[in-house]
């Protein structure tokens, strides 16, 4: 059985206001204070008004699901018990006051050095779903044959439609913001591991970025554990849509492995087609159509069930249809998180969205 774990991050904010607050350090010393979690599992980001949580290593989506409920609570306590609110949004939906102060580490305090305008920025929330693979060319096999797919789950994960204070217009302002960086977007295609850790050693070789970590691909072999990391994801407002995504994203790679064993091409997803498509996929999320991996424009729900599709088999191995099946029917017809967030705009302005975004954290 092929194992996951999850990433999730979050902003702070003031309970009052709605705005940032830099408490990451105060919070997350607090819920290490709590015997249900451990060190590793809460950890500080790049801004101190963010914080992220890491599951343990799971074997199954139930497993995941009640670690991701478990850290949800526990930072949503301390949270509370240091005067501020987590919030499970790809953006802050009111206008802030920049910059937020980075948090004192020396990697970051590097990067803001290098790019401070685009740290100071960085205030978005990504999901990371970490799927083991046996070894770094299986991995390379595996980011390959996903990356076409990127924009489907990125068009399915769009949560972040607000900055400051006002509609971007598209419904994964997040992706916009992330892909300003020099090593971003959507990978290339690699003949073979040593294909990739050249490319990467002469990018490093360049300075422009100073560590792996600064790979920001959408997908990329993890330089910590023996996975593949697909990093396309907006936050989610509920730990079961995140179950969801872990569940599809594990399938597509257990898939993707099973394909490359029997030989068959990785799909060419040409660079310029992959591209347009995580644009119209961040732009308009499930609300319009979306570019599927053979570079057709399509109604969006038609390359959901594609995607729905391709990883059904192993879906079925898993013993997994049911519930994904479930969580993907109620995203299509309830919208993705950029949909929910709007509906509340129009009903309440920022204040409601930020109540909502906070309600759903612990939701159930």
């Amino acid at each position: 059985m092929t194992t996951v774990g999850v990433e999730e991050e979050y902003l702070l904010i003031d309970p009052v206001t709605g705005r940032l607050v830099p408490r990451g350090e105060k919070v997350r010393a607090r819920a290490g204070l709590a015997s249900s979690v451990s060190d590793e599992e809460i950890q500080p980001e790049l801004l101190q008004a963010q914080i992220e949580v890491a599951t343990p290593v799971c074997a199954t989506l139930e497993e995941a699901g009640g670690h991701l409920l478990r850290l949800r609570h526990a930072v949503a306590e301390a949270a509370r018990a240091c005067g501020c609110r987590v919030m499970a949004g790809g953006t802050p939906p009111p206008a802030e006051e920049l910059p937020v102060p980075v948090t004192d580490r020396a990697r970051y305090r590097e990067m803001q050095r290098q790019a401070p305008q685009l740290v100071a920025e960085q205030l978005v929330n990504g999901m990371h779903v970490h799927v083991a693979v046996p070894d770094r060319e299986t991995g390379v096999e595996v980011l390959n044959r996903l990356r076409a797919w990127l924009p489907t789950l990125t068009a399915m994960s769009a949560n972040s439609p607000l900055w400051e204070g006002h509609d971007t217009g598209f419904a994964s302002w997040r992706t916009i913001v992330f892909d300003r960086w020099p090593v971003s977007g959507v990978p290339p295609l690699f003949a073979d591991a040593a294909d990739y850790d050249r490319r990467v050693g002469r990018l490093l070789a360049t300075g422009v970025i100073s560590d792996p970590g600064q790979l920001y691909w959408q997908a990329r072999l993890s330089e910590s554990y023996p996975t593949v990391e697909i990093r396309c994801l907006d936050v989610q407002l509920r730990a079961d849509d995140a179950v969801m995504f872990t569940g599809l994203i594990r399938a597509l790679a257990d898939t993707a492995v099973r394909d490359a064993a029997a030989g068959g091409p990785a799909p060419g997803g040409e660079a310029e087609f992959v591209r347009a498509a995580m644009w119209q996929a961040a732009r308009h999320g499930l609300s319009g159509d979306l570019i599927d991996p053979g570079g057709v424009r399509r109604p969006a729900a038609d390359v959901v069930r594609g995607l729905l599709e391709r990883a059904g088999p192993a879906l079925d191995a898993y013993g997994d249809t049911r519930l994904v099946t479930s969580l993907v029917t109620r995203l299509l017809e309830r919208g993705t998180g950029a949909e929910l967030q709007r509906r509340a705009l129009a009903a309440g302005g920022v204040e409601a969205v930020t109540r909502m975004i906070v309600d759903s954290v612990v939701a159930r």
